[in-house]
């Protein structure tokens, strides 16, 4: 389970997917993975790398901001990266949202009723990644300009190993 350590708060990351491999922390399986990725060869679903870290591979419908809201993790580290489309994520400290759904340990998830449209983002587009924390509650799935289908991937680490 994440804890938060006072002396060193680990914040969002997001930059450019030719960097990725300046963030140490991210074990070299998740990195391997993540260098591997294009738009035309991989499986929807889970994918399992090793023991700490595995993949979600996804397409959906980008969603309206009324139709977004937060969610957090308490096991898992998200690096997110779209193959295909764009969408904004929306992300705050959990600590400042009310909880709507509480946290369930068998989906790692836990949901909040804050309206997201007031929060800062940040805009996926294929050429980066963003890095949340357990901390960290983040709406994802939400469109930019209009409704995109979007291809992504999630990997998730881990929360102890960063």
């Amino acid at each position: 389970m994440y804890k938060e350590n006072t002396s060193y708060f680990k914040k969002m990351i997001t930059d450019k997917l030719e960097n990725i491999r300046f963030y140490k922390f991210i074990p070299e399986s998740a990195l391997d993975f993540i260098e591997k990725l294009s738009a035309g060869s991989l499986d929807l679903g889970k994918h399992i790398i090793d023991e700490n870290v595995f993949a979600n591979v996804e397409t959906y419908q980008t969603k309206s901001v009324e139709d977004g809201k937060f969610e957090s993790h308490n096991q898992y580290i998200d690096i997110q990266i779209l193959l295909k489309g764009e969408e904004y994520i929306y992300y705050t400290p959990k600590k400042y949202l009310e909880i709507k759904e509480k946290y369930n340990p068998d989906r790692d998830i836990e949901f909040y009723s804050n309206n997201i449209g007031t929060y800062p983002k940040i805009k996926l587009d294929g050429t980066n990644f963003v890095i949340l924390y357990p901390h960290e509650a983040h709406a994802p799935q939400i469109c930019c300009e209009k409704s995109d289908m979007v291809l992504k991937v999630v990997v998730k680490v881990k929360a102890e190993l960063s």
